[in-house]
Formats: structure tokens, sequence, C-alpha cells
């Protein structure tokens, strides 16, 4: 069995910056987003609360991860963890995940012009998208979006599926085929003609998503990022989604148990709190190991997860994160629809916006399957 660093794979820590992060994260999204809030957003066109937005730019949250040079704090990709976690518990809808993987992708692939041009926008607000996968099947590394080069740039055709926030965007990361090889290609909102864009209707219904047909749109050759640093940064931008989604995945555990439990103890059936049968005791027991467990291996992963590419330690910290913590959601979901009765079937009852967001989250960066399959050669021999 494969073993790898035994003080990096045992590593678990939690700076003073992170902790401060918590708190503060804590505090904001119970405030901003409580479930009238969030139920007022669910069939809004962008989905979110643009003067929260505004007030978590100024908490400057956009530039955890980008460092001082770029107009951001350079805590690390560890330091969005914490957030990620509270946005979840809360069920806080932002474009934040998005802008936050395609600032990676630039701070990790993009040329040094690009870089200066763009991640400093991002840390004072800008909101940017990756533009990755061609179809539901994130195991499918194919590329048939294409950049082929003309006289005075490269046209794009193709189409991508699945990109988040981008009604809202002010720049796509678009992954595309160039001679061959994988590329990645930035693209100005401006350039995208909004009948390009078809929304998609997402069985969590506090996340907002697009079609986007790419075809026929010309950039400058100065657009790509880095060629040769493409593979490793896509690699790694899963790797990192990955994780965020399951930072995200264990707050909604966390409140779906919550709710569970005051159900729990309030509704009374045959003159007895349905709390105190046995038969419901467990599965809640069930709800919160699961939970814990995913948080461990969430803030593990966040330890040891740099600004360097991800080895193979890393990028078993992340896979296992998101297995355990897309799992406790779904059994989380399941089980707070069911304790409700018939009323956890209805759409009024707030159990069933965890299970929609458990069937989001299971398939966001690979599913437990996806990633299950990845592991096994990575943990034996």
């Amino acid at each position: 069995m494969y073993l790898g660093h035994t003080e990096e794979n045992m590593a678990l820590s939690f700076s003073e910056e992170q902790a401060m992060i918590l708190d503060g994260a804590r505090e904001f999204c119970s405030a901003k987003s409580d479930i009238e809030s969030v139920r007022k957003l669910l069939t809004s066109d962008q989905g979110f609360n643009a003067d929260v937005w505004k007030e978590i730019v100024e908490l400057g949250w956009l530039g955890v991860a980008i460092p001082e040079n770029f107009g951001g704090s350079g805590l690390g990709v560890g330091s969005v963890v914490p957030i990620a976690e509270c946005m979840g518990k809360n069920l806080l809808a932002t474009p934040f995940f998005s802008t936050t993987l395609a600032a990676q992708a630039i701070l990790r692939a993009g040329t040094p012009g690009q870089q200066d041009l763009w991640l400093p926008k991002i840390a004072e607000g800008a909101i940017a998208t990756l533009a990755l996968i061609e179809s539901e099947d994130w195991g499918n590394d194919t590329l048939t979006c294409t950049a082929s080069e003309m006289a005075d740039g490269l046209v794009l055709e193709g189409a991508k599926m699945f990109v988040t926030d981008a009604a809202v965007t002010d720049l796509f990361v678009v992954a595309v085929n160039y001679q061959g090889n994988s590329a990645l290609v930035l693209v100005n909102k401006d350039q995208v003609d909004s009948k390009a864009i078809q929304h998609q209707t997402l069985i969590d219904e506090t996340k907002r998503s697009s079609i986007i047909d790419f075809t026929g749109i010309t950039v400058s050759k100065d657009a790509m990022l880095d060629i040769s640093k493409t593979d490793s940064t896509l690699r790694d931008i899963k790797l990192i989604g990955a994780l965020l989604v399951a930072a995200e995945a264990t707050g909604s555990t966390a409140a779906a148990l919550d709710l569970t439990v005051e159900y729990l103890k309030t509704r009374k059936q045959f003159g007895k709190l349905i709390g105190s049968y046995q038969s419901l005791k467990h599965p809640t027991v069930d709800m919160l190991n699961q939970m814990e467990a995913a948080r461990g291996l969430v803030y593990h992963a966040a330890t040891i997860v740099g600004d360097d590419s991800l080895d193979k330690d890393m990028e078993v910290a992340c896979r296992m994160a998101k297995v355990q913590a897309t799992e406790a959601l779904l059994f989380a979901g399941d089980r707070a629809v069911q304790f409700h009765g018939g009323m956890g079937f209805t759409y009024e009852c707030d159990a069933q916006l965890y299970i929609r967001r458990a069937q989001w989250s299971q398939q966001q960066f690979g599913d437990a399957y996806h990633h299950r399959k990845r592991l096994v050669p990575l943990l034996l021999d």
C-alpha cells in the first residue's frame, strides 16, 4: 500500500489566520444568508445578492489565495476552505467559487502580463469563471472545443457545458484543443454574444450554470495561457475544485443535521418526541459521524495543498475529501427528507434544499466513483 510521506499524510493544522477567517465567515454568512433570503434568490436571474457580493469583495475574500503583489493577502488555497464551509452551511449563493478557481488557473499558468492584468482585478471584485467540460462526464478529458490559428490570432469553435455564473462573469477561462494539445484561453465577456449563452435548469436552484457556444469568437494569441503549464494546471484546478466543493458540502451537511435534530426535538408522534426512537437516533448519529469524517479530510487537504503543482499526497487528500464529503451530504439530505415524513417531500420543506445540493455537489468535479477509481492506483501497489 502507498503511504507517501507519513508526516504529510498525518498533517492537520489550523492557523491563526484560518481561525480568524472561519470566525468571520461564520458570522457573515449566518447574518447575510438566512433561509428566507436563500429562498428569495431561488427564482432570481443572477441567483445572488449583489450587495452581499460587494461586501464579500470588501472583506478581501477574493484575494485570500492571490499573492500580495497582485493585491491579495497571499494566504493560499487552504485558507479558502473555511469560507467555502461557511457558505455551504448557509447556502450562500455567490460567484465566489467560480472566481476563485479561475484566479487559480491564471496564477498557475498565466503569463506575467495576464497575471498583472487580471489577478488585481479579481481581487478587487471582477467575476471570472471556468469553461472546462463538454459533456456531463468529468472523466472525459477529450477537448472537442478547438482554437485554430488565423492571420490575426485564434478562432474558437465548440461549446462548453456547466459554465457556472456565466451570465454575470467578466472573464471566461476556456479549455481548448490547440494543435493537438490542451490549452487555456482567456475570453472577455464582451466577446460572447448573449445568444450564445443557454441557461441551464439545475437541480440545485441556488446555483447558476449555462451552456456556451464559443464558435466564431476570435482572440489574440496573447490570450492563451502558458501552454507548457496547461496539463498540470487543469489537473490542479480540478482537484482544488473538488476540495472546495467538498468543503461546501461539509457545511451543508452540518446544516442538514441541525435541521433534522431540531425537527426530532419538536415533532411528536403517539405522544412522544420522535427523536426518542432509536430508529431515528442511530441514523442521526451516522450523519454526525460522516460529517465529522468529511471535515477532518477536508481540513487535512487544506493543510497540505499549496500554490505549487499538487503532488501525490495532495491529490489523495483532495480526492478522499470529495468522496467523503459528498457522500455524507447525500446521506444527510436523504435522512433529512425522510425524517420530515410526507412534508419532507414538499417544495416548502427546507430539507429538500439539502438533498438538491447533495445531487449537484456529487457531480461537480467528479462523483464518488470517479475519485475512488483514481484513488486505487494511488493507494494500492
